[in-house]
């Protein structure tokens, strides 16, 4: 395994994918899956369920990972 050049805090560019050329911020760096969470980019909806903490239930939105070979640092 490489050495992870990238930090949390770090602006970082996508250079490819869904949201190729656009810029974010790292919120956490994942060494053993070689990945990155970039804020609000790659984005999925989950849906949480009714329970006693949250008693209407609803949607959220999570970061999902991108490989990274995939971004750039700026």
């Amino acid at each position: 395994m490489s050495k992870i050049k990238i930090k949390k805090g770090d602006t970082v560019k996508i250079i490819t994918g869904n949201h190729k050329g656009e810029e974010g911020e790292v919120i956490a760096v994942l060494p053993k899956k070689n990945a990155v969470l970039i804020s609000e980019k790659n984005v999925a909806t989950k849906t949480i369920k009714k329970d006693d903490n949250n008693p209407e239930g609803g949607f959220t939105m999570k970061e999902l990972p991108i490989d990274i070979s995939n971004v750039r640092k700026v």
